[in-house]
């Protein structure tokens, strides 16, 4: 601040000065930048590493593997893309709700209990998830859930059967995705719904809205961005996951929206974890050439994501 002249019989005038940068910010904007850069070079890496590694592949002679790479790699994508479709279909609604009752409906200790019960689930590693889908969730489905859905709609080719016997399914492995994404979209969402402006829920329930037209007209829209960006980061972890599918599913390579079968697609991320150890030369090759698929498939699905949550009314706008 700047002392300006005293004048007589006055108190002095204080007059402010124009803020200059300090040491600290410019340091900090200078490690925000560098943090950002190293994120993009690190991408930028991994995606050199995998096309480098991969080129060989699409060289090769189909011959050498029996089959071309597109016909390898269209049953895996196919599987990788439909496991996690399945998952994010039965998790975002189930992770919505749960978020819209810990934020606006329980009662603060219960709220409180039921968060971290959420953020623990977070917490458990894949492998378990998956030994957890084989060993407790597979006969029970096989038992009972499979053997109804074939009898009662096995008109649709998602049920069509016939039922498999040992729960090793694309429904058991995309029910044990669901569990495992759940806590993610919960988290996000519900961060974002306590983040509704108090004045928005307030005015309509001035209206005359009832809590639930509320939540549709105030929490809901106000909370869509943030709910999308949760959906499509539990989606990057249900493309990429790989223990828990590789231990479930009992793969094929083949293209099928049966459910219920022992006949499954593979996805690439379990595919590359069981057959890389054993791989050598332009196999190795092949599958990281797949993994590139995968790399450019979760790229894409991020950008839409990044596109669709910018767009229209969300939190940020109001």
């Amino acid at each position: 601040m700047t002392i300006t002249d005293t004048p007589p019989g006055g108190d002095t005038v204080v007059a402010p000065t124009e803020t200059t940068s300090k040491l600290g910010d410019r340091i900090f904007g200078g490690i925000s930048l560098g943090a950002g850069i190293l994120i993009l070079v690190t991408l930028a890496a991994v995606a050199l590493f995998l096309f480098v590694e991969a080129w060989p592949t699409f060289g090769a002679d189909p011959g050498e593997f029996n089959e071309s790479f597109v016909s390898y790699v269209a049953p895996l994508l196919f599987g990788t893309i439909w496991a996690a479709s399945l998952a994010l279909l039965m998790a975002l609604p189930l992770a919505v709700g749960v978020a819209l009752f810990i934020s606006h409906y329980a009662p603060k200790r219960i709220a409180v209990t039921l968060g971290y019960f959420i953020d623990l689930l977070a917490a458990i590693p894949s492998v378990v998830f998956g030994l957890w889908g084989i060993a407790v969730l597979a006969p029970i489905l096989s038992r009972s859930v499979y053997p109804w859905l074939e009898d009662n709609l096995g008109f649709l080719p998602f049920f069509a059967g016939p039922a498999s016997t040992s729960g090793r399914t694309m429904m058991t492995a995309a029910v044990v995705l669901a569990v495992m994404i759940l806590p993610i979209i919960t988290a996000i969402s519900r961060e974002v719904f306590l983040q509704t402006p108090r004045l928005h829920e307030e005015a309509s329930l001035a209206l005359g809205a009832t809590k639930w037209e509320m939540i549709q007209q105030a929490v809901l829209p106000y909370g869509r961005s943030g709910v999308i960006s949760g959906a499509m980061l539990g989606l990057g972890r249900a493309l990429g996951e790989t223990m828990a599918v590789a231990i479930i599913l009992s793969p094929a390579n083949i293209i099928t929206v049966n459910v219920i079968s022992n006949q499954n697609p593979n996805t690439i991320a379990a595919n590359i974890a069981l057959k890389f150890p054993e791989s050598a030369g332009l196999s190795v090759n092949r599958l990281i050439a797949t993994g590139l698929v995968l790399f450019f498939v979760t790229f894409v699905v991020n950008a839409l994501a990044r596109r669709i949550a910018n767009s229209g009314f969300s939190g940020a706008d109001g």
